[in-house]
C-alpha cells in the first residue's frame, strides 16, 4: 500500500477492547509478528504515526479483501441481484438465512460489525495518545488527530447507516468491558458530525489526492453525514436540524467541487493500466482505499472478481488474465440496464463489458475460429420495444456476424414483446474494478485502488439537498453537470471500449496476446441498431415535468407521482447511472426509505422476501450473546429488546 507502513502489524497487539469486537484477527494483516509493543509505544510520535497508518488501512481498506463490501452495499438492491454463484446470497435474498446469524459460507452477520468496531478501537487509542503526548509536531497534533477523528466518524457513519442506533464507544478500554447499550441514531449521527467537523478543522488539502485523508475528504463525508441525518429514515426526529443540515450539504459540496473537477471523459475513471498509474490520481478523486504491488504487505482487493460473469466454460473460450476470474456473484438487474439512455449516455458502455474475443479457438458449427481474432461472446443490451429477436433466436443468431462469421455466443437482453432473456451466469460484467495486473489467471488478489469518494457523487449530494429544499431547478444544475460529462462527445468513437484489462502487461504472469478474451469494442451499434454516428449529444434536463423517457418508465413502474418524489427518484436514478457498483446503493436506498419498493420492483430473488424492517441490518447474535447487564448475560427478552425490529 502506498501509504501504509509495514510495521502496522504490531499495532493490533496493543489494543484492548474486549466483549464486542475481535480487534486482532488473522484477516488484519497476514504477516509474521516479529516485534510486540506495549501501549507505551503510543506515547511516542513514532508510535502515533504508526498507529495512524494502521488505522487508515483498517478503516478504509480492510473490508475489500473479503466479500463484506459488496454484500452490504450492492446486494439486495434495485441495481444488482445474485449472479451465477449464490455463495453470499442471503445478503441479497432477505430469506430465512438472513437474520442475527447469517447462514452463508462467506460474510457472517458479525463480520461488518466487528470490523467497524475494531477500526473504532484503533482510532480511540489514536485520539487518546495524541491528546496525551507532549508534542508540538503538526504531523501528530493536527494531521494525525484530524485523521483519527475522520476515521472514527467514517466507521460510525457506516454503522448508523447499516444498523441505526449502535453503542457509542469513544474511549480506550484497558480492562475487559462487557456492558454496552445502544445509543440512538440521533446521538450517533451527532457524534459523527462532531468528529467529521473536527477533522475538517484540523486537516488541510496539502496532500496527495486521493491517497491521503484531506480537508476535502472531511468536507465530502461531513456533507454525507448531514444528508443522512436529513433523510427520510430519520424523519421522526430530524425536523429541527433538517434545514440547516441541507444548507450545510450544499456549502460543503461546493467547496469540494471547486477543488475536484470532473474528469473530461467518464472512461478515464476506469482506464486502469498499472498499479499506482495515472488514473488512480485523477483530480476528480477525493479519497481511495490504497493497495500495492508489494506482496510483503499481504494486502489485496477482492473486488476485481465478484462482478464477472462466466465466460470460460463456453466453447471457443478459456479463462485468462484479462477475462478475470469469474466468481459471478453479482449480476446487474434489468433496472440497471433500462435506467440508461443507451444511445446518448456513454456511461453504460464504459461501465459494462459486452464483448469477449475468442481465446481458445477451434471449430464451432463447422466453422474455424481463431484465438485473438474472432468474436466469441456478445451481449446485446437493447430496449423492451426492440422486436428484432424472438425466443428461439437468442444464442448463436446466424444474422449477427463478426468478420463474416457467426458469433458463437450471443445473449440478448430483450426478445420480442419485451421478454427478458439474459440467463445466469450470462450477463455483461460490471468492469469498474477489473484488474489484470494480478499474478495469475486464478489469483483473486487485486492491486487496484478502490475509489471511496469522487466529486461526481458530491455533485449529486448537492443536487439532492437542493431538491429536498424545493429548489428543483438548482438541483437540476448539479445533475446536468454530471449527465453532460457522461454524454458522448463530438467525434467520439462510440464502439470503443477499455477497462482494467489494459494492465495485463504489468502482471508477473506472462500471457500470449491471443489468449486474451478482452477486446477494445462494445456492442453499442449491435444493441442500438442505428447508423454509425459521432455527433455530439446533450443530456441536459430542462423541465422537471418532462424528464427522460427512461426515468418516466421507472416512475410508472414504481407508481411515483408528485414533484418531490419524482425529483428524489431522479437523483436515485442518476446515482445508478454515475455510481453503479461503487459501494453506495444499499445505504442510499435505506436512508431514503425507497429500498423496499425498488427492490420488490427490480430484484427477482429479493422481491418475495424483503419487508419494511430490512431497511436496517440485524444486530449480530454474537454481540447480543456476549454482552452483560448488571453483571449477568442478557435474557432472551432483553436481547430481543436490543435487536432491530423484525429480526
Amino acid at each position: 500500500m502506498k501509504n501504509y507502513k509495514k510495521h502496522i502489524v504490531n499495532i493490533c497487539t496493543a489494543l484492548l477492547l474486549v466483549g464486542y469486537l475481535s480487534s486482532c484477527s488473522d484477516d488484519f494483516l497476514e504477516e509474521e509478528l516479529t516485534t510486540q509493543r506495549s501501549n507505551e509505544f503510543f506515547e511516542t510520535e513514532e508510535g502515533i504515526l504508526s498507529l495512524a497508518t494502521g488505522a487508515t488501512y483498517k478503516v478504509l481498506a480492510s473490508t475489500f479483501p473479503s466479500e463484506q463490501q459488496f454484500a452490504t452495499t450492492n446486494y439486495g438492491t434495485d441495481e444488482f441481484h445474485v449472479g451465477g454463484d449464490d455463495t453470499n446470497s442471503p445478503w441479497n435474498n432477505y430469506d430465512s438465512r438472513f437474520n442475527s446469524v447469517v447462514i452463508t459460507t462467506r460474510t457472517q452477520a458479525e463480520e461488518p460489525w466487528d470490523n467497524f468496531y475494531a477500526g473504532i478501537a484503533m482510532t480511540n487509542q489514536l485520539i487518546e495518545s495524541i491528546n496525551a503526548i507532549d508534542s508540538d509536531n503538526p504531523a501528530v497534533k493536527k494531521t494525525a488527530l484530524g485523521e483519527a477523528h475522520f476515521l472514527r466518524a467514517y466507521n460510525y457513519l457506516k454503522l448508523v447507516r447499516q444498523y441505526g442506533g449502535v453503542p457509542l464507544k469513544l474511549t480506550v478500554s484497558t480492562t475487559v468491558e462487557l456492558e454496552f447499550t445502544r445509543a440512538s441514531a440521533e446521538e450517533v449521527l451527532a457524534q459523527v458530525i462532531e468528529d467529521f467537523t473536527k477533522a475538517y478543522e484540523l486537516l488541510d488539502n496539502a496532500v496527495v489526492f486521493p491517497a491521503q485523508i484531506s480537508k476535502d475528504a472531511a468536507a465530502h463525508y461531513l456533507a454525507k453525514a448531514y444528508l443522512t441525518r436529513a433523510s427520510e429514515i430519520n424523519d421522526s426526529w430530524n425536523g429541527e436540524t433538517k434545514t440547516a443540515d441541507l444548507q450545510a450539504v450544499v456549502r460543503l459540496s461546493d467547496e469540494v467541487i471547486a477543488n475536484h473537477p470532473l474528469a473530461a471523459n467518464y472512461q478515464e475513471l476506469w482506464d486502469y493500466t498499472e498499479p499506482d498509474g495515472p488514473n488512480e490520481f485523477l483530480p476528480e478523486l477525493i479519497l481511495s482505499a490504497q493497495f500495492s504491488r508489494d506482496r510483503s504487505l499481504a494486502t489485496s482487493n477482492f473486488s476485481t472478481v465478484p462482478f464477472t460473469a462466466r465466460y470460460d466454460d463456453l466453447p471457443m473460450m478459456k479463462r485468462d488474465l484479462t477475462g478475470m476470474r469469474p466468481y459471478s456473484r453479482l449480476a446487474a438487474t434489468y433496472f440497471t440496464y433500462d435506467v440508461f439512455d443507451h444511445v446518448n449516455d456513454s456511461r453504460f458502455w464504459k461501465t459494462f463489458r459486452t464483448k469477449h474475443r475468442v481465446n481458445r479457438g477451434g471449430v464451432f458449427d463447422g466453422v474455424e475460429y481463431t484465438a485473438g481474432e474472432d468474436l466469441g461472446i456478445m451481449y446485446i443490451i437493447n430496449t423492451p420495444d426492440d422486436d428484432r429477436f424472438d425466443l428461439t433466436i437468442n444464442n448463436n443468431n446466424p444474422d449477427i456476424l463478426y468478420n463474416g462469421k457467426t458469433i458463437p455466443h450471443v445473449y440478448v437482453a430483450y426478445a420480442e414483446d419485451g421478454v427478458g432473456l439474459l440467463p445466469n451466469p450470462r450477463f455483461p460484467s460490471l468492469s469498474k474494478h477489473f484488474d489484470s495486473s494480478r499474478s495469475s489467471i486464478n489469483d483473486n488478489r487485486g492491486l487496484r485502488d478502490e475509489i471511496l469518494a469522487r466529486s461526481a457523487e458530491t455533485y449529486l449530494m448537492a443536487a439532492e439537498a437542493k431538491i429536498r429544499m424545493g429548489a428543483y431547478g438548482e438541483g437540476l444544475d448539479y445533475i446536468n453537470a454530471v449527465r453532460n460529462r457522461g454524454a458522448y462527445k463530438n467525434g467520439e468513437d462510440r464502439a470503443f471500449y477499455t477497462d482494467g484489462a489494459e494492465a495485463y502487461p504489468t502482471s508477473e504472469f506472462s500471457q500470449p496476446v491471443e489468449d486474451n478474451s478482452y477486446i477494445k469494442e462494445n456492442s453499442y451499434y449491435e444493441s442500438n441498431n442505428i447508423p454509425v454516428t459521432t455527433d455530439a449529444t446533450d443530456l441536459t434536463i430542462t423541465d422537471i415535468n418532462n424528464l427522460p423517457a427512461e426515468d418516466e418508465a421507472i416512475f410508472n413502474k414504481l407508481g411515483i407521482s408528485g414533484e418531490y418524489d419524482r425529483m428524489l427518484n431522479l437523483v436515485l436514478n442518476e446515482r445508478t447511472r454515475e455510481l453503479c457498483g461503487e459501494w453506495h446503493r444499499w445505504e442510499d436506498l435505506s436512508r431514503t426509505l425507497t429500498l423496499v419498493e425498488r427492490t420488490i420492483a427490480f430484484n427477482p430473488e429479493a422481491a418475495p422476501n424483503i419487508k419494511d424492517h430490512h431497511v436496517l441490518r440485524p444486530i449480530p447474535q454474537t454481540f447480543l450473546d456476549g454482552i452483560y447487564t448488571e453483571g449477568r448475560t442478557l435474557t432472551a427478552d432483553e436481547k430481543q429488546a436490543m435487536q432491530n425490529p423484525g429480526y
